[in-house]
């Protein structure tokens, strides 16, 4: 790589950094740090805070802590990481939506379906939201209980104080993975949608925005790290999670770890058994524990500590052979 390329790759990442705020795809998209806002005005009345709303929101201790500082670092660094892949994902996502089609039409024939327009893309949206959900939390459980995919996952956990740009404080490697995950999901459903409906739509339409992902990110996705406890209805939060329940899977209390590792749809820690609800919480403190927090204050810890405890892990088990 050239200086030249390097800088440019440098301004792609900072403009993905920006772009952050205008796409509707992405978590702090402003409309939705807008509605975020209006929800945590609603806890915060319903609390009876005694000071300022804004001194609620911009608690200093939380924006310019240096567990924050690490997600501000880690949020420009995964951008220069994407601006490498991100391309990849989407070009293999496509060709393996095409080849599954194909693999469909060889099999089965081509399609006869007469499924109009709506219907596909109804169907799709609707199929894309619950397998990408469902592959979500189980690439999570799995990044909690395999060894080597928690050391990455750590990284995560590491934060000690949450806010909405924590949600990109994840190890490259992990972002690398969690790429795959939806890629695979992605293609194979785009493929099979692509053949019921007997190529008459667009692909750039199925790269369209997700409505019921957009309905999540509207009514407060961003508060799921933060320090605005938003609950949902006891009954409610079978079914989807809510912020608060999100912070509890950030507890650093043993019983809490491994909990609540749905992204939007709670029914899945419900049907494994690693669902809590918010009427069982009272306080909550995040991170790893003391013993933990110590190795990941840094940038640079939470980079190369994964490396570490994965060269550890692999030691052992060789000695232990």
């Amino acid at each position: 790589m050239t200086l030249n390329d390097f800088y440019i790759n440098t301004y792609n990442s900072l403009i993905r950094v920006i772009n952050y705020t205008i796409n509707s795809d992405k978590r702090i998209f402003w409309l939705y740090l807008v509605s975020s806002m209006l929800l945590a005005y609603y806890v915060y009345h319903k609390t009876k805070k005694k000071y300022s709303f804004l001194k609620y929101i911009f608690n200093k201790k939380v924006w310019l802590s240096q567990s924050s500082k690490v997600d501000y670092a880690l949020i420009f660094i995964n951008s220069f990481v994407k601006v490498f892949l991100l391309g990849s994902f989407v070009y293999y996502g496509l060709k393996l939506a095409y080849y599954t089609d194909e693999y469909l039409s060889h099999t089965l024939g081509l399609s006869d379906n007469n499924f109009s327009h709506f219907q596909i893309m109804f169907g799709f949206t609707i199929t894309l939201t619950i397998l990408k959900d469902l592959g979500t939390y189980l690439t999570h459980l799995a990044q909690h209980k395999i060894s080597f995919l928690w050391e990455f996952h750590k990284v995560h956990h590491s934060a000690t104080v949450l806010n909405p740009i924590t949600q990109y404080r994840i190890h490259p490697v992990e972002l690398i993975i969690n790429n795959i995950t939806a890629t695979l999901i992605f293609g194979i459903t785009m493929g099979v949608f692509d053949y019921l409906s007997n190529h008459p739509i667009d692909e750039l339409e199925f790269l369209g925005v997700n409505v019921f992902s957009f309905a999540f990110l509207f009514f407060g996705a961003n508060l799921r790290h933060s320090h605005v406890k938003l609950k949902y209805f006891n009954k409610l939060e079978n079914i989807f999670i809510s912020p608060f329940q999100h912070q509890i899977h950030h507890s650093n209390n043993p019983i809490h770890f491994d909990k609540n590792l749905g992204a939007k749809l709670a029914i899945w820690d419900w049907m494994f058994g690693t669902l809590v609800k918010s009427e069982s919480v009272a306080t909550l403190k995040f991170g790893l524990g003391k013993n933990d927090d110590i190795n990941y204050t840094t940038i640079f810890q939470n980079l190369y500590m994964p490396f570490l405890k994965v060269s550890q892990h692999l030691t052992k088990w060789f000695k232990n052979r």
